[in-house]
């Protein structure tokens, strides 16, 4: 079988084309292409089968790859021809039918079957166009300049059948002899006929002669009005806080049905929640915490529903489990701790009843088979922490160290350990069966669920056990100072070994998102800014203010040298004390300061070799509680200029984040300050970008491809100018919160917001409208006058009325997803308002740890009959196009 493939690109001198054909199982064939006429590169291919995966890119004269597409073209070819003639088009990743063809558009159009194409002997021509279209009326139909083609006329267009998700395709005979301009139309099925024709320019091919060779005309980017792409609202809330009548103090994956019944009634499309894996490490409330998981694959056991187990509770527990369903229940905030040790204990009493039955289950033993990779080392995790009383494996007697062979054994019978490993595989065998039915019943109503996937992992989890090495171990993750801290934050995760990842192509995320995707159809990457850079910090540290950008171009000593700064290691890399630094953190306390700190009797002091580093004062305190002095002692470590990163066997250097705020920097002579200051900015604004760029580019696509789900990143906080590009060139969905603008302004405006973002008014990390109204008077009063553009005074209270305003502002708008968290859709209703406006805060992320234990005041079944209310958020949703 022989392909003719053509391609347009304007290439610069030197550049050239190559195929790469993708076979799987085998090695990738390169082909060459020459440049022939009509600016199409050219290349003929000997195939053999049916169907093709293929990706253009573009090398200089030595062979260096300088441009690739990241998402493959794929073809397949009719059986009664031997010859294709191929027209393509370069494939961005950001046209529409490469991020809008996702498992979204499979819920929308939940009941489509595919059309079958047949191809003729006689046919000529082949036009194929990738255009996921979301309403279920409109189909894609053809018409151009030949009579065979309609002559223009709309009457005469030529239907498309879609033979896949987002896949148009007709066969026909062009017999005219004659150069061929035709254009693709929408055509309403329900009205019976074309109500709209692409933009742009005319699409063009040419004739076709010869009987044996069917051309095929490849085409991509069907050029959508805005008003036709896929726009959607949702609500955002955590799957613990949704409150039912059958929920046990907690919400539970089964209680998203009625979420999803609710979200029908209000033509919301989407639900957004948190992570949801299992985050167990001490039973207790800071075990609340979703972005700290002992496993990225394994499910809360706290979602689970007592009541829908493959088996009964034991009678004799019946009457204690209904009177602490009943006291949970009615608490207004989650209490973690009675409620995780009650789960447990009926889970427990459900299990050794039911062995027997369960040991036997098929279901369940294949659930093990399919899962045993994560499964088995979690199970084994589990009975460990729970025997040695710590997920710190490190503080373990024995498997302190992961060894597969030795872990095994947990789940053979002969085992003492075999009945708590299996405990551990059913439970999360019953958690995944009432998830997949939940995210199925969701499924069947045309709703979406976006999932969150946290940017680190657990340095006491299942992953950092079984392989260390992908792992940072000896640093831990945060963000710089922001809105949020002046000390930013220490999430305490360890970083990526990014280069051990790459050398197994990803392969960790890949089977990440694999599992993931079993369940969500959209995911929000918390901190997508991690796969740019990281701020990172060293064990020693226990504030985020001491940390710095990795991977970053650092400071040498030579470029000390260029900038004619007289570096000094200990005055500009450990704390600088003096006389009157020491009485500004102390005061009166500073005899007991001095337990801490030598003084070296030259005006200057230094902390004692057991105490100079942030780690060693908190362990120390740990121990010896009720210092006065504990904070300002840390405080004082962070008095730096410049951190210490070992490279190599070379030491390099990073300036402490706002260093010109420092008391150290104060004491430096006016020419120092300046200098450094320039060397400050260079550093954080101007020497990066190019390097993360790479770092992004070098594996969000190969990532990236290994799913269908819609992926949204969340990019707040301090981004870099390369942010923005890469997302858009990779078609990742940005997040823009109003309060929260990457510009210099008070506030973003959601009429701006263009396509590939999602608005909304607040997070789960933000306070809730309400609460922000009356945080600061003066910045509430700007905002009612300039962005809500009310006059006179603002009121004390967000009302009803203003929260109406301001959902509607996020709602009328270009941008691609609504998504507003729940409270905010309350807020709009004053007969459904939480009275206790302060429960409804989600997370403090200048509080760590933060007890998460919001729950909705009110029962999904009762706001599931509230019609008022329901059909009014209906109604802004119909009314702006979000359906």
């Amino acid at each position: 079988m022989k392909l003719y493939f053509n391609v347009g690109y304007s290439a610069k001198v030197g550049e050239k084309l190559q195929l790469i054909i993708n076979d799987e199982g085998a090695v990738h064939q390169t082909h060459a292409m020459f440049y022939g006429e009509n600016g199409l590169w050219k290349c003929e291919v000997d195939y053999f089968s049916k169907s093709i995966s293929y990706q253009y890119q573009l090398v200089d004269e030595r062979g260096n790859l300088l441009r690739e597409e990241f998402v493959p073209h794929h073809l397949n070819f009719p059986h009664n021809y031997k010859e294709f003639v191929i027209f393509d088009e370069w494939n961005n990743k950001n046209f529409p039918e490469n991020y809008l063809n996702n498992k979204i558009l499979h819920n929308k159009l939940n009941t489509f079957k595919p059309e079958k194409l047949s191809v003729l002997k006689k046919h000529t021509h082949l036009f194929r166009i990738e255009a996921p279209v979301y309403n279920p009326n409109w189909k894609i139909v053809v018409f151009g300049s030949t009579a065979s083609l309609g002559n223009w006329d709309y009457e005469k267009a030529i239907h498309l059948s879609q033979t896949d998700f987002g896949i148009w395709e007709t066969s026909l005979e062009i017999p005219e002899n004659e150069y061929i301009q035709f254009k693709y139309c929408l055509y309403d099925s329900e009205v019976g006929k074309v109500i709209d024709v692409e933009t742009g320019e005319n699409r063009f091919t040419v004739p076709n002669q010869s009987k044996d060779i069917l051309q095929i005309v490849s085409n991509h980017y069907f050029k959508f009005k805005l008003y036709q792409m896929y726009h959607d609202a949702g609500v955002a809330v955590p799957i613990f806080s949704l409150r039912t009548q059958d929920g046990f103090g907690v919400g539970e994956f089964s209680d998203m049905k009625k979420l999803a019944d609710w979200a029908k009634e209000t033509n919301l499309g989407i639900i957004q929640i948190l992570p949801i894996n299992d985050t167990t490490a001490n039973y207790t409330w800071t075990d609340s915490y979703p972005y700290a998981a002992v496993s990225v694959y394994a499910l809360h056991p706290q979602y689970i529903s007592l009541e829908n187990l493959d088996f009964d509770l034991p009678k004799d527990l019946i009457e204690e489990y209904q009177v602490e369903k009943s006291d949970l229940n009615s608490l207004e905030l989650i209490d973690y701790e009675k409620m995780i040790s009650g789960k447990w204990k009926y889970l427990k009493a459900v299990f050794i009843e039911g062995k027997d039955k369960i040991y036997k289950d098929r279901n369940f033993k294949k659930f093990i088979k399919d899962n045993e990779l994560w499964l088995v080392p979690y199970s084994a995790f589990c009975v460990l922490r729970d025997k040695y009383k710590t997920p710190n494996f490190n503080e373990w007697k024995t498997h302190k160290k992961y060894i597969a062979g030795k872990i095994a054994p947990f789940f053979t019978a002969k085992s003492k350990d075999y009945d708590a490993s299996m405990l551990h595989a059913w439970v999360q065998y019953q958690l995944h069966k009432q998830l997949k039915d939940a995210i199925d019943y969701t499924h069947n109503l045309g709703i979406s669920v976006k999932g969150d996937l946290p940017i680190g992992i657990y340095r006491h989890s299942v992953e950092a056990w079984t392989e260390p090495e992908l792992f940072g171990m000896d640093f831990q993750a945060g963000a710089p100072p922001d809105q949020f801290t002046e000390l930013g934050q220490n999430w305490e995760f360890p970083t990526y070994n990014w280069e051990a990842m790459k050398a197994d192509d990803y392969k960790w995320w890949k089977n990440r998102f694999k599992a993931l995707e079993q369940y969500f159809d959209a995911m929000r990457i918390d901190h997508i800014l991690g796969f740019f850079r990281i701020w990172r910090m060293p064990i020693s540290a226990t504030q985020g203010i001491l940390g710095y950008f990795y991977p970053a171009v650092p400071v040498t000593l030579e470029e000390f040298n260029a900038w004619h700064i007289p570096f000094n290691f200990d005055r500009y890399c450990k704390p600088f004390i003096n006389d009157q630094i020491l009485w500004n953190y102390f005061g009166e306390n500073v005899e007991k300061a001095l337990e801490f700190i030598n003084n070296n009797h030259d005006g200057t002091y230094t902390f004692k070799e057991e105490f100079n580093t942030q780690r060693k004062l908190a362990d120390f305190f740990k121990k010896n509680p009720g210092g006065t002095i504990e904070e300002q002692l840390i405080s004082l470590c962070a008095n730096v200029l410049f951190l210490i990163e070992e490279r190599n066997g070379q030491v390099v250097y990073h300036p402490r984040f706002n260093v010109y705020h420092t008391d150290s920097y104060q004491y430096l002579s006016d020419w120092e300050k300046k200098t450094i200051y320039d060397l400050y900015h260079d550093y954080f604004f101007r020497r990066q970008d190019a390097l993360w760029y790479e770092k992004a580019m070098e594996k969000l696509p190969v990532i990236l491809n290994a799913t269908k789900m819609l992926i949204c990143g969340e990019d707040l906080g301090l981004v870099p100018d390369c942010v923005p590009v890469v997302m858009d060139e990779l078609a990742i969905v940005a997040l823009k919160v109003q309060r929260m603008p990457s510009e210099n302004i008070p506030f973003y405006n959601p009429k701006k917001a263009s396509y590939l973002n999602v608005v909304t008014a607040s997070s789960h990390d933000s306070s809730t409208l309400r609460q922000w109204w009356k945080e600061d008077p003066a910045l509430t009063q700007k905002y009612f006058n300039q962005q809500l553009i009310q006059y006179g005074k603002a009121p004390e209270e967000l009302d009803a009325h203003l929260s109406e305003m301001i959902m509607k502002q996020h709602l009328y708008n270009d941008a691609m997803l609504a998504v507003f968290p729940i409270q905010e859709f309350l807020a709009t209703d004053k007969e459904l308002t939480n009275p206790k406006m302060d429960n409804e805060r989600i997370n403090n992320p200048a509080v760590f740890p933060h007890y998460w234990r919001y729950r909705m005041h009110l029962n999904l079944e009762d706001l599931k009959v509230q019609e008022n209310f329901n059909k009014k958020i209906a109604n802004w949703v119909k009314d702006s196009g979000r359906m």
